[in-house]
């Protein structure tokens, strides 16, 4: 049985497929300097230009090198060789929130708190590093094995760069049952106030086990969102109503911001404000990527590193070099003779004496 060997690209060891969409795929790597565990997101070059995507993957490199905070998924670098784009990322192993409601249904109230103070955490982050998810949601929060939150998925981030001159953002885009209403309006939105909208309503998913707002009709879904027509379960606590009522506000200028719901009763209980180290990071090198007359030692090429076929001991043996199996048979042949030989010789002189005996 023979193996084809293991695929290299640049220091990482790919693996198994953790995921596959319409522009990318995701594998499972292997740092083999460090033995760290990672997930290597790998995008086609002509794919990529063929949609015109250029820009969106160049927002989303941007914005995981300008992030780095415990409670978002953190890219360690990206490689590009002629055909293909490398996005290295932190791998976490807990699965999705959004796949632990579905199997365990509603949570308490302190679980749910703690996860939403983790979300919080990290898109206050994220605003005060000028870029916005746009695109919030269960799904794309994942778990670590601590059970600690991680936001992923920035490829509908917006920077700063978008922001036109009324110093809003306009173009539609997110998850229809967590999108705030002034996004679907189309009239200029704050990036910051959308994001929270949406943080609401996952507020509200993870303590009631359903959304707050849906309907099988888009249009009636979206006069839902427009007036926030939605009531919270008995189940909730009065505080809990009070602070999701303030956040999922559709007029954003009365809405609550996140300043105010950090320094909210309710969130503050059991709050652990998260620590890390902040740094000056560029992302003028972002372009290099895409620069087809790059300097090719900055290139990464995928090979496969061929392993020796696997064989059992005697294939081995046979195939090694400078070893004569052949001798090998003939000194156990020769052995065996000259053994036979001298019981043969004992056998006749105990004959002869017998002989002589009997005479």
């Amino acid at each position: 049985m023979n193996s084809s060997g293991k695929i290299k690209v640049g220091r990482y060891e790919l693996g198994r497929m953790l995921g596959e969409g319409s522009f990318a795929k995701v594998k499972f790597a292997k740092n083999v300097e460090t033995g760290e565990n990672v997930a290597i997101k790998i995008l086609d070059k002509e794919n990529v230009l063929r949609h015109k995507m250029i820009g969106q993957i160049k927002r989303e490199i941007s914005t995981m090198k300008l992030i780095k905070h415990p409670n978002v998924i953190r890219m360690y670098e990206v490689m590009a060789s002629k055909t293909k784009i490398y996005i290295v990322l932190e791998f976490v192993t807990g699965g999705e929130l959004f796949d632990k409601i579905a199997t365990w249904g509603r949570m308490k109230e302190d679980e749910a708190r703690k996860y939403f103070q983790q979300l919080i955490n990290a898109v206050d982050y994220c605003h005060s590093r000028g870029v916005y998810h746009r695109d919030l949601k269960p799904e794309n929060l994942l778990l670590d094995s601590n059970g600690v939150l991680k936001v992923s998925d920035f490829g509908l981030s917006a920077l700063p760069q978008q922001v036109r001159d009324d110093g809003l953002l306009h173009t539609t885009c997110g998850t229809p049952n967590y999108v705030a209403p002034e996004v679907i309006n189309n009239k200029g939105y704050d990036g910051a106030k959308a994001d929270l909208w949406s943080c609401g309503v996952i507020l509200f998913v993870l303590m009631a086990g359903y959304l707050p707002f849906e309907d099988s009709n888009l249009m009636s879904l979206y006069k839902k969102i427009f007036k926030a027509d939605f009531s919270c379960p008995s189940w909730f606590s009065t505080s809990a109503k009070k602070l999701i009522k303030r956040i999922l506000d559709p007029n954003p200028q009365t809405r609550i911001t996140i300043a105010e719901v950090i320094e909210n009763e309710w969130f503050k209980k059991g709050y652990q404000a998260p620590s890390f180290e902040t740094a000056d990071i560029s992302i003028d090198d972002v372009n290099a990527i895409f620069n087809e007359s790059g300097e090719p030692q900055n290139l990464v090429v995928e090979h496969r590193e061929e392993r020796p076929a696997l064989m059992n001991a005697f294939e081995l043996i046979s195939t090694s070099q400078g070893l004569n199996l052949g001798t090998l048979f003939e000194k156990q042949m020769a052995s065996l003779f000259f053994e036979l030989a001298e019981v043969s010789l004992t056998c006749f002189w105990c004959f002869a004496f017998l002989q002589m005996a009997y005479l």
